[in-house]
């Protein structure tokens, strides 16, 4: 609490009264002989400013929604009020939201949603048996037979249960179920592991490698917990490759102020849409091994494979097969239903098995997430969906397969048309979207576009991303929101566009882009 006292006249101690900057808390008056009022007020001082909060939140920053996303928005409300634009609509390419961007969902998916949310219709719907049948093992594994009520904080063991039996059939070895934890989302899973390495060793912090171009979850997350963020370059000009010696350089160079504790590898790639080889993935785990490293491997891109000659092999996989010492290092990986040919981003459901981690270690993270409750049961419900989805025999698999194979080509194809178009444009250079569901092009941008930017106080890509976000409705994100190499300009856009729609961004894209290089030539 503050106090101030001054001598004021009548109408000024009105005026101050009612234009309080802060609430005020006490008021004293005084008059003097000579009719002046003293006047003491105390305000309220706010318990939470910038000043005192959690200096690691001011450093969090998420560029997917960042500043521009922000506009984008503003610009969408305006053209909702007539505001006249050179364009009629905003085309949000800046996030992977596949249903945003008009993908359908999966009938099986949503038909077993609607049954356990309204379980009469299990009776009086018209939908396969399959169908009801597994909504009503959700139902029974649920308290009360409701997905109203908790669950276990880390899923229910039905659905827990599948999870561990689509791993198996996916790798072709073991997996229990006890090591199986549903979350909302990868991300909650990911932030939980992360807060395990929260403490100094040998008065440092400790650090986690993150590869770069990296999804900014990491790199905010980090921010927040007070992590030490680690960096090593994917090689761009090997199509995003990661390389042992790169590894090593950034793990050396950062020693000196940080103890290096974990690696983060994201395969298939977000930005950059690259799928790691098997050979790549061996050098990495022998990496690993060496230097005592807990691997974080990010593999809800697990589905989203296009390039031929790609393939992908998840990191529990390879570990397994190449048996001794290096089938026993501590791995997390993750899996969400927001990705994938599902895109069900908002019903927040993933999980993620804990490979070789300490029981009591493991018992400790179990207690820090039942913390949290338990994530959401439509989620969970998702997961179940994507875990043991319908089998060749049963009702709902013909439409499953169509649907799920008709997406999957669909991504194909974007996928080649937007690195193609790029790559026909001038100042352009895509690599091959070999998964995943992004396009990280590098740019090169004339000098006085360099300039220009430099005067309007922003970096060069974030310069051109917001000129054509105001010239043609297109968000994207920059490229330094996800970190890239000094003097390198690149961003992200998504795949997820349907074909229309993207063939309709692209053409304005390389517009805008003529218009551009001729305004700073």
């Amino acid at each position: 609490m503050s106090s101030m006292k001054m001598m004021i006249s009548r109408a000024a101690a009105s005026r101050l009264l009612t234009g309080a900057a802060r609430p005020v808390d006490s008021v004293e008056f005084a008059v003097s002989r000579n009719r002046n009022i003293f006047i003491t007020v105390r305000t309220m001082s706010k318990a939470l400013t910038v000043d005192n909060i959690n200096p690691n939140i001011l450093k969090l920053e998420y560029a997917v929604r960042g500043p521009l996303v922000i506009r984008a928005t503003e610009i969408m409300k305006e053209l909702e009020k007539g505001v006249q634009k050179p364009f009629k609509k905003v085309i949000r390419a800046n996030i992977g939201d596949a249903h945003a961007m008009g993908q359908r969902p999966i009938t099986f998916i949503r038909q077993v949603l609607a049954c356990v949310s309204y379980p009469e219709l299990i009776d009086k719907g018209d939908f396969p048996e399959d169908v009801k049948q597994r909504s009503k093992e959700i139902l029974d594994a649920c308290g009360g037979q409701s997905v109203g009520s908790y669950s276990a904080s880390h899923g229910i063991e039905l659905i827990r249960r599948h999870v561990a039996e689509y791993i198996e059939r996916r790798d072709g070895h073991p997996a229990d179920w006890n090591n199986v934890c549903l979350s909302s989302g990868a991300s909650t899973a990911i932030k939980s592991v992360l807060q395990l390495f929260c403490n100094d060793l040998g008065g440092k912090p400790s650090g986690v490698m993150v590869p770069i171009p990296q999804y900014p979850l990491y790199s905010a997350s980090l921010a927040e917990y007070g992590l030490q963020l680690v960096s090593y370059y994917l090689d761009e000009a090997s199509n995003w490759g990661l390389s042992v010696a790169e590894l090593e350089r950034a793990l050396a160079d950062a020693q000196r102020a940080a103890h290096v504790r974990a690696l983060v590898v994201i395969n298939p790639g977000n930005p950059t849409g690259q799928v790691l080889t098997r050979d790549n993935i061996e050098t990495i785990i022998k990496f690993a091994h060496k230097h005592g490293l807990f691997i974080f491997a990010d593999e809800v891109y697990q589905d989203n494979v296009y390039a031929e000659g790609s393939k992908f092999y998840s990191f529990k996989k390879v570990m397994s097969e190449m048996g001794g010492p290096y089938a026993a290092v501590e791995l997390a990986s993750f899996m969400s239903v927001s990705k994938g040919y599902m895109g069900e981003c908002g019903l927040r459901g993933g999980w993620m098995e804990l490979v070789n981690m300490e029981p009591a270690v493991q018992a400790n993270l179990y207690k820090c997430i039942s913390a949290m409750l338990c994530p959401s049961v439509l989620g969970q419900t998702a997961v179940d969906c994507v875990a043991k989805p319908p089998a060749p025999g049963e009702p709902s698999y013909p439409l499953w397969l169509e649907e799920k194979t008709a997406v999957l080509a669909s991504l194909d194809k974007r996928a080649k048309m937007i690195a193609d178009t790029f790559n026909q444009m001038e100042g352009f250079q895509c690599n091959t979207v070999q998964g995943a569901m992004y396009a990280f092009p590098q740019i090169w941008l004339p000098r006085a576009a360099l300039a220009a930017a430099a005067r309007a106080g922003q970096a060069p890509d974030v310069f051109y991303a917001a000129r054509l976000l105001e010239h043609t409705g297109i968000s994207i994100v920059p490229g330094s929101g996800f970190g890239q190499r000094a003097g390198t300009h690149h961003f992200r856009t998504t795949i997820l566009p349907q074909p229309a729609l993207l063939r309709e961004m692209l053409d304005s894209f390389k517009a805008f882009h003529s218009h551009f290089t001729e305004e700073f030539s």
